[in-house]
């Protein structure tokens, strides 16, 4: 494993300072690290690629895919300065590390408003923000050819372009544990990451709810099931889509999905039986019905002061027409929105974040059927034998999406101004209720920006290893014109 002293992270790096702290980078190292736009967002900010070495084997590392998970970004900014640091990693292994700073900065500047800390499960939740499930970039619901987003087709042509031998996504867990997805096997992973993470203190998930069918390649560590076609709101659940995280298969790249967890809870690596799995199913189930229940009451009685809210719904094409997903900010006068009835919650993007609360409340019930030992979904495939991590990641993913809805709803409510609905009370009482159950009954523990970022390099930096060992030399340098374009901070241009 490689070491580099470095100083510690005390919080994530906003979208703005991400370009501002790569620029700098390459300030300092104008010969072996260069910052390029490689495309633009929705809302016009520049995606930028940060290409550290001058090796023929090619490495490309995603960060910021998620809105909400930003430890990406500074993982980046670390791999660079170890890269840089330690020739063995760039000029002794032939390879040049080419890194996404954020592939959602619409998205992720939407969580600016928890990102600086202090960090708090309340406040994470009260201004967390995550797209729609088909604004998120890494999908491919339309297969490559149908990519819709800049953003996605920006990441497509850099895959293709480069042809790397490994690429890492950079994901983050809000509660739970740390776990690693790979879409071919590298033996030797799991061991690496039970390593790290007990170095670091960081539980690692032995059950995540969106592997329960997957293969397991060693614990903690999964094999991403190939693309299928099926229903989309199935495939939410099982992350079997077709995505980007398969497009480069066919160069025979290794991608591996490294989830890092902010806040961590013992109980997900928890491998003893459970005394009674089918009673803590239907605890589960049954908490899920009902805390849904509740969420759609509290939308039905806030959308009507939402205009256009009728017709926000989730899994919807409607939000993916170009310019409507770019609109950000804060309320719209109510003279300026033709028919606005007195009293309506106008909010420039109101549309944008109901579409991830219908794509929750969409998928809630089918997996409180699935998860509940007394319900025949009819499904071909049943669920399998479960440990107790197992349960404690069921219990925690259907508390994040109950928590998600009624954050987001609670953000809709607050950027109006107005609680014409009067409900900003009973979300208050629900976001704190449930939160104190992360805090008191699951045992969430906030996990250092440090030991995040730490853990995630350290991960990223094992599965370079392995996968170095089996790539193919590649005669792509994947840096046209290296050091003759003017690096503009993101931040200036």
């Amino acid at each position: 494993m490689w070491r580099c002293a470095l100083p510690p992270l005390l919080r994530y790096p906003s979208v703005d300072e991400l370009g501002a702290q790569a620029a700098a980078l390459v300030a300092r190292h104008p010969q072996d690290a260069r910052l390029r736009r490689v495309g633009t967002s929705r809302a016009g900010t520049p995606l930028w690629l940060l290409s550290v070495g001058h090796g023929s084997r090619q490495a490309l590392v995603v960060a910021g895919p998620h809105a909400n998970e930003p430890v990406g970004g500074a993982t980046v900014l670390r791999l660079a300065e170890r890269v840089l640091a330690d020739p063995r990693l760039s000029e002794g292994a032939d390879a040049t590390w080419n890194l996404l700073l954020c592939l959602d900065p619409d998205g992720s500047r939407r969580n600016e408003g928890w990102l600086s800390g202090p960090y708090s499960l309340g406040r994470y939740f009260r201004n967390f923000f995550r797209p729609g499930f088909l604004e998120q970039p890494e999908w491919l619901p339309d297969g490559a050819a149908g990519a819709r987003l800049p953003e996605t087709r920006a990441l497509l042509a850099v895959q293709d372009e480069l042809r790397p031998f490994l690429q890492c996504s950079l994901h983050g867990v809000d509660v739970g544990g740390g776990f690693v997805e790979l879409t071919h096997d590298l033996p030797g992973l799991a061991r690496r990451v039970a390593h790290t993470a007990a170095r670091l203190a960081v539980p690692r998930e032995l059950g995540p709810y969106d592997t329960l069918y997957w293969p397991s390649l060693g614990p903690a560590v999964y094999r991403i099931p190939p693309p299928r076609p099926g229903d989309l709101a199935a495939a939410i659940t099982e992350a079997a889509v077709e995505s980007t995280w398969y497009h480069p298969h066919r160069y025979g790249t290794v991608t591996a999905v490294v989830e890092a967890p902010m806040w961590g809870v013992a109980g997900v690596e928890d491998g003893t039986p459970p005394a009674d799995a089918d009673a803590f199913l239907r605890t589960v189930s049954h908490t899920l019905r009902h805390d849904t229940r509740v969420l759609e009451r509290l939308l039905a009685r806030i959308r009507p002061f939402v205009p256009g809210g009728a017709e926000a719904g989730g899994l919807s094409r409607a939000g993916l027409e170009p310019g409507g997903l770019a609109r950000t900010g804060g309320p719209v006068p109510p003279s300026t929105v033709p028919g606005a009835r007195p009293g309506t919650l106008v909010v420039s993007d109101a549309a944008r974040l109901l579409a991830p609360v219908d794509d929750y409340l969409l998928v809630c019930p089918g997996l409180a059927d699935a998860w509940d030992p007394d319900v025949d979904t009819g499904a071909a495939r049943p669920l399998p034998p479960l440990g107790t991590a197992h349960l404690a990641a069921l219990r925690i993913a259907g508390r994040r999406l109950a928590l998600r809805t009624a954050g987001l709803l609670y953000q809709v409510v607050v950027t109006s101004g107005h609680d014409q609905a009067d409900v900003l009370p009973e979300l208050d009482r629900l976001i704190d209720q449930w939160c104190a159950d992360y805090r008191d009954g699951c045992g969430a523990r906030w996990i250092s920006v440090a030991r995040q970022v730490e853990y995630q390099s350290r991960v990223v930096l094992s599965a370079f290893e392995l996968a170095h060992r089996h790539a193919p030399v590649r005669s792509r340098s994947g840096e046209p014109g290296w050091g003759t374009e003017t690096v503009v901070p993101m931040h200036r241009e």
